[in-house]
């Protein structure tokens, strides 16, 4: 777990590293202080999401730079275009390949965002 990162709501870990990939799980707006969701516009909870990534990402040692891969559950997809303004903030550079998906299952919450990373070569 990462000690900095939000309480996890249930039975996972928040990343898991395996042959030079970390692996991290879903992250949503989750306050890390609280553990309770911090709601707000779509453009707030997706810098919140994605803060919370990087929280993790470090306590794995490794950072948004490596990132390969993602995955964005949006619960409404006419939110696309704000998340993913904020979403370029924090991949301005070489982004990493992305999925976005309409989900009606996130509970409360408007994003849900997992990646995949490397761990930065020694």
């Amino acid at each position: 777990m990462a000690p900095d990162g939000p309480r996890a709501y249930g039975p996972y870990s928040h990343y898991n590293i395996a042959n030079g990939f970390v692996f991290v799980s879903g992250m949503g707006p989750i306050d890390p202080a609280s553990g309770e969701p911090r709601l707000g516009s779509i453009e707030d909870e997706t810098r919140l999401t994605l803060a919370n990534l990087e929280r993790c990402l470090k306590a794995a040692g490794t950072d948004l730079d490596h990132v390969v891969r993602c995955t964005v559950f949006l619960k409404n997809l006419d939110d696309f275009k704000a998340m993913n303004a904020v979403y370029g903030e924090f991949f301005s550079q070489q982004p990493p390949t992305r999925s976005t998906v309409g989900c009606d299952l996130l509970v409360g919450i408007s994003v849900e965002i997992d990646c995949i990373a490397v761990l930065p070569e020694e």
